[in-house]
């Protein structure tokens, strides 16, 4: 076969196969938490499993990450209880409609925060260790081996007017960041353990299908050599987002192909999502990104103050860092630049435990000589910080509602980090746009029409952290283990 007529977009017709080099039941795209989830439900259900996976070894971005798994409802998983939270499965719902509004995906939030518990005793089945204990402090993510932490807005206007706080994040039992790994690594033992059959180095061209529009199996390049694979029951799509592949980005997600870092796998050039659109496949949520503006640590820059070019606020900065960098990116659309201002008292240890490579753009013994420095406009940054002050010693916050644990009147000497997207501070992104699935991981046709035998999970589809604005840690990892395990087990039932 000839390399060069094979593309995503081009499905092949099964007619056309003379050989079919491997035959399986159930045909798995990508060895991340996703493909590693949908593989074990897979074989655990009696089919026969390949999985095929591009890099050298197993993990995709789910490796990458810290792995932070988010879970709760149905009174709490067993960390939350021994922590002594309760979480209603309600207010959990509640929670994360409020994140994502008009863009969650309603069905898919709620099968999720009903089993959410389930899928904790699940993970720890496979050996997935979790401490009983939890991180008081506020941070990106748990450096001890300590597991349940805020990791999200929960304790921030406005998501308070619509849920109550309860942690959910679930780090590992793990010092350091080194979740990801350890996670990969526990659940490609389980999929070793289960007779898998599999595939490194190995690429996934397009599918192939019948006169039907069925999905039959995928082309798969292994040592240079195009093989075709049947999947008597099924291909499940695991193979990662689009934000290592430029011109998807700049047609889908505009907004975010502006200079930002994506984070992610080699991998993540959205070959699975093109595959899937080859066959009919519908899209959903490709507009949207993660981004992130990782201002703590330190914890104590919260007490500071973001603002633009024209010295006023635009964000609560007790918020999820998420959040906040979604506004300070949206914020620059009509601002030259974006400054945290902190006294020393909140640049605290910043020299020593940032993340967020920000620069020193200014200091000054008073804010007037601040603002010069910094060339805001007379008077402006004056006028901000002597309103914040004022009512941040009355513990309030009455234009973005800041929580009162992070208010407190910003004093002499000052200093200003230079946020602007380009000028060296670090900006991370990664997609959550991706195919329309049913919630047990079916493709769907833009006209929500099950296309048969093609099955999609992890951030080849688009699963329950919709916004940057919205997204908590954990949402991704848990989301990809959960709706990975869903797809494997309609495949393996097809």
């Amino acid at each position: 076969m000839a390399t060069d007529k094979t593309a995503a977009t081009k499905p092949r017709n099964s007619k056309d196969i003379t050989h079919w080099d491997i035959e399986t039941d159930v045909a798995i795209i990508g060895f991340g938490g996703a493909g590693a989830s949908a593989a074990i439900e897979a074989a655990d259900a009696g089919s026969k499993v390949c999985i095929f996976e591009l890099a050298s070894a197993s993990g995709g971005s789910t490796a990458l990450s810290s792995a932070e798994i988010y879970m709760g409802g149905n009174g709490g998983t067993p960390v939350q209880q021994a922590c002594g939270y309760h979480d209603d499965t309600q207010n959990m719902v509640n929670y994360l409609k409020a994140c994502f509004g008009n863009q969650a995906d309603d069905e898919k939030i709620g099968h999720y925060c009903e089993n959410s518990v389930g899928h904790y005793h699940w993970l720890t089945g496979l050996g997935v260790p979790f401490k009983l204990s939890e991180l008081k402090e506020r941070a990106i993510m748990a450096l001890t081996d300590d597991c349940l932490l805020f990791t999200g807005n929960e304790k921030a206007h406005p998501f308070t007017e619509h849920a109550s706080p309860v942690p959910r994040g679930h780090n590992l039992q793990v010092e350091g960041d080194n979740g990801g790994p350890l996670l990969m690594k526990i659940l490609t033992e389980a999929v070793e353990q289960r007779g898998v059959d599999i595939h490194y180095d190995s690429r996934a061209l397009s599918l192939i299908v019948n006169d039907n529009g069925e999905v039959e199996g995928v082309i798969v390049r292994i040592d240079q050599q195009e093989k075709c694979i049947r999947a008597r029951k099924g291909v499940i799509l695991c193979a990662g987002g689009f934000c290592m592949n430029e011109e998807m980005l700049k047609k889908y997600a505009p907004t975010f192909d502006c200079g930002l870092i994506p984070i992610g796998n080699s991998g993540d050039t959205g070959s699975g999502i093109l595959m899937g659109m080859g066959v009919g496949a519908g899209t959903t949520n490709m507009h949207e990104c993660f981004v992130s503006l990782p201002y703590y640590p330190p914890s104590s820059l919260t007490y500071g103050i973001l603002i633009n070019d024209k010295a006023q606020r635009f964000i609560n900065e007790d918020c999820y860092h998420g959040r906040v960098g979604y506004n300070a990116l949206i914020a620059q659309r009509n601002s030259s630049r974006i400054y945290f201002i902190t006294d020393l008292e909140g640049y605290g240890d910043y020299e020593k435990m940032s993340y967020l490579g920000a620069t020193v753009a200014g200091t000054g013994d008073t804010i007037a000589e601040l603002e010069q420095e910094l060339a805001l406009p007379e008077s402006s940054l004056q006028h901000t910080l002597e309103t914040y002050n004022r009512h941040a010693a009355s513990g309030e916050d009455p234009y973005f509602h800041k929580s009162e644990a992070w208010l407190r009147p910003l004093t002499p000497p000052f200093v200003a980090l230079d946020c602007t997207l380009g000028r060296g501070t670090f900006y991370p992104f990664f997609t959550l746009g991706g195919l329309d699935t049913t919630v047990d991981g079916q493709v769907l046709t833009p006209e929500r029409n099950i296309i048969k035998g093609l099955f999609a999970a992890g951030r080849t589809t688009a699963g329950i952290p919709r916004t940057a604005s919205g997204y908590a840690s954990g949402m991704s990892v848990g989301d990809v283990t959960y709706f990975g395990r869903l797809a494997g087990k309609s495949a393996a039932g097809n």
